[in-house]
């Protein structure tokens, strides 16, 4: 409970938490339980935390119901005391002999020391491979600028000049992403964030030709596909397509209808188009630069039996479409563009038509199923699910591309939204000077918590980045799992709030915001479409809440976990205890600044989301069957998804700033983590007051102390943007520039 009581400074006061209990540092404890010799024997002599905060985060009305005013009656007095009383007496029932006694705990990061944090935190947040990015900035600043993307250019032009930024990135500045990709992933990732900034319909361009052509060529094909292809690939002789979705179906792979039938007689398989439903659509680089296709068809081979043919299910195949001298589109294939998007025009997608399209055998890219010459079947995945899920998993990099490029895109729309926020001045106090536009509550509401996501996404993509390198090296099954479940959820949940952010951006800019020079336009109507490719958000996140529940079984079972899942097996049974209705009052800001109640409270959400939700399926399942009782909890399932990813997220947050070796740079982090996930907790503060883990004073408390944190954060702001390493020749937004920025505003358009 909190009182007020003014010190000389009018512009501050102490705020005085009447602790009834301290919260647990130690995570071995438990936090069920307290000690009674902890506890004030009443509370007209209770224990004091001091705190200050700006007066004026506090309303005027704010008392303290147990420290008496001199008005206040004595009934008043007496319902305070009881109730105090009744708090202390229900703690004895919580008691476990055993467990240490509870102590103080001041979880909260010490001041942050403006001066000198800027190198500390460009020292923490610069990559390993930063040299190889400034190395793309330096070839389309220094050496080639007029390859920089106009704002205003056709969708025509915009296709020839990315092709020539790509080959001229390649050739000429001598950056091999398809190397980086398999010699070290982490710089080919370093690379993709790069171009992206500078054009991302070069960084798609980029993706589809080494991640999605190449990488399925390598990945899911042998020695002689690489032998073949590799160097072709890597230098643009051999551009490329990755030709999986059709117009009938994109998620659903499985329902692929174009077929691949063998011809045992001249050694072949006929790639055909059944239907108009079959065709090939939004096929990057098909409807202009590409040379081939992966294409992924249905299997089929030749029985004698009744049923003419065996379905093998789906595989992948090159396929030749244009002449590799004439560039002419071959015999039986039919192209046509799928024209202008709403974003990356630079993107040259069109639509394929196979009409009995011979290949040799050898195109089957074989690694997880073989034909021999005499139309034999083998695989060492003894069913067709085994070989899909096994082939699909192959090409999970490409949702760790976007994952890590989307945090790139929110950087840089944070930067320009942010730094724009430190110039422009609007109003301010009768007679006096006009203010900073980020001194506004509203303002800080808005950019900073989503400041803090975009630090959290970063250290979480990091964090798969480097496991996806793992994986590439060791081919370990366990980290393998890992990977997949991190990528799918991350992808969908960082995309999503990216494209979310991108209009908070552009409306916190106003007007100037509406500019297409200040970029906020392109940006998302280019980064719209990650919340579809590599896989729809909401498929994804069913993906990741089937996943869960499969883990939730395992528990139960003592199977294995995968790694993302441990929590679950370490603690589920205390997350779903009923709530410490005395903790739930807790609202100390050491207690809802301490990491352990945080992540807690997090994972007692997805805990509880998990088991409900199993309950629920179970119960429909009966009456509905599989199908009927998923979709009837589809929105259930997709709410557990988002907090587990979001658990995730912050516990990789914790570790960063934990991790931290300078002190003053790891008060920093440690001031927008607690941003993060206080902020996250008051998003779905009536989650946690339903289930009573969160009493009415402390879920006020939190709302408060949120509103401070992100004043907190806005004080450095500016050394937070600058820490991401956006200089403006990246950014190119006139209202973001760090001089001038006025003066070059208005040189754009003419003055």
């Amino acid at each position: 409970m909190l009182s007020l009581r003014a010190k000389s400074n009018a512009n501050t006061a102490t705020v005085v938490d009447h602790a009834t209990a301290l919260p647990v540092s130690d995570t071995q404890q438990n936090p069920r339980f307290m000690n009674p010799s902890t506890l004030p024997s009443t509370l007209s002599q209770p224990i004091r935390i001091a705190r200050h905060f700006p007066l004026s985060s506090f309303p005027e009305t704010l008392t303290d119901p147990i420290m008496s005013s001199p008005n206040e009656s004595s009934e008043s007095r007496i319902h305070s005391i009881v109730a105090a009383r009744r708090i202390s007496q229900l703690s004895l029932h919580l008691i476990n002999p055993s467990a240490p006694q509870l102590r103080p705990d001041p979880c909260a990061a010490a001041p942050v020391m403006v001066e000198g944090l800027n190198q500390g935190l460009l020292a923490y947040m610069r990559g390993k491979h930063r040299d190889l990015q400034e190395k793309v900035f330096e070839y389309f600043v220094v050496r080639r600028p007029e390859l920089q993307t106009p704002i205003e250019i056709s969708m025509r032009d915009h296709r020839e000049l990315c092709m020539k930024q790509l080959s001229g990135l390649v050739r000429e500045a001598g950056v091999r992403p398809f190397r980086y990709l398999f010699e070290d992933p982490e710089k080919y990732f370093s690379v993709v964030e790069a171009v992206g900034s500078v054009d991302m319909s070069l960084g798609i361009k980029l993706g589809v030709q080494y991640s999605l052509w190449g990488g399925s060529v390598i990945n899911l094909g042998t020695k002689k596909h690489r032998d073949k292809y590799f160097d072709g690939i890597d230098n643009l002789d051999y551009l490329g397509c990755f030709a999986m979705t059709e117009l009938h179906h994109g998620s659903n792979v499985q329902g692929l209808q174009t077929t691949a039938t063998f011809d045992p007689i001249k050694d072949e398989f006929i790639i055909n188009t059944p239907n108009d439903g079959a065709i090939k659509w939004w096929i990057g680089n098909a409807a202009v630069h590409g040379k081939f296709a992966t294409v992924f068809a249905k299997l089929l081979l030749p029985t004698h039996d009744t049923k003419e043919v065996s379905d093998m299910g789906v595989h992948a195949f090159i396929v030749p479409i244009r002449d590799l001298k004439t560039h002419e589109v071959l015999p039986g294939i039919e192209i046509h563009d799928c024209g202008h998007k709403i974003g990356l025009n630079g993107v040259d997608n069109g639509a394929l038509r196979f009409r009995s399209v011979r290949i040799p055998r050898d195109g089957l890219l074989n690694r997880f199923g073989d034909v021999s010459r005499d139309g034999k079947y083998s695989s060492e995945l003894s069913s067709i699910n085994k070989r899909f899920a096994a082939t699909l998993g192959e090409l999970v990099g490409g949702r760790v591309v976007l994952a890590y490029t989307s945090v790139g895109v929110l950087k840089v729309a944070g930067t320009i939204a942010i730094r724009y926020s430190l110039l422009r001045k609007q109003f301010g106090p009768p007679k006096q000077p006009e203010v900073h536009i980020l001194d506004y509550q509203s303002q800080q509401h808005k950019l900073m918590p989503m400041l803090a996501s975009t630090y959290a996404f970063h250290f979480a993509t990091l964090h798969l980045v480097e496991r996806y390198s793992e994986m590439k090296k060791t081919n370990d099954e366990h980290v393998v799992a890992d990977v997949h479940a991190l990528s799918a959820g991350l992808k969908a949940y960082v995309t999503s709030y990216t494209a979310k952010s991108l209009s908070v951006c552009r409306e916190a800019c106003g007007g100037h915001g509406y500019a297409a020079v200040n970029r906020f336009g392109g940006l998302r109507n280019d980064h719209d479409i990650f919340q579809t490719f590599e896989g729809d958000n909401t498929v994804l996140l069913q993906q990741v809440a089937a996943d869960l529940l499969k883990q939730y079984k395992e528990k139960f079972q003592g199977g294995t976990l995968v790694v993302t899942w441990n929590y679950l097996r370490d603690s589920m049974s205390s997350y779903l205890s009923a709530p410490n209705p005395v903790i739930a009052r807790w609202e100390s800001e050491d207690h809802l600044r301490n990491p352990k109640f945080q992540l807690d409270a997090f994972r007692y959400r997805t805990s509880r989301l998990l088991q409900t939700v199993a309950m629920r399926l179970r119960k429909h399942s009966k009456n509905l069957g599989g199908f009927g009782a998923w979709n009837r909890c589809l929105n259930h399932l997709l709410t557990l998804a988002e907090s587990h990813i979001e658990s995730i997220i912050l516990a990789r947050f914790i570790n960063a700033v934990e991790r931290c070796p300078d002190e003053n740079t790891r008060a920093a982090l440690k001031l927008v983590c607690d941003l993060y996930a206080l902020d996250r907790i008051w998003k779905d503060i009536g989650t946690y007051r339903n289930v009573d883990y969160v009493a009415p004073n402390k879920a006020k408390a939190i709302h408060k102390l949120v509103d401070y944190l992100s004043f907190q954060v806005r004080n450095i702001a500016k050394e937070l943007v600058d820490a991401f390493d956006l200089p403006d020749h990246v950014t190119r937004a006139p209202i973001a520039m760090q001089s001038e920025a006025y003066t070059q505003y208005m040189q754009y358009i003419g003055f």
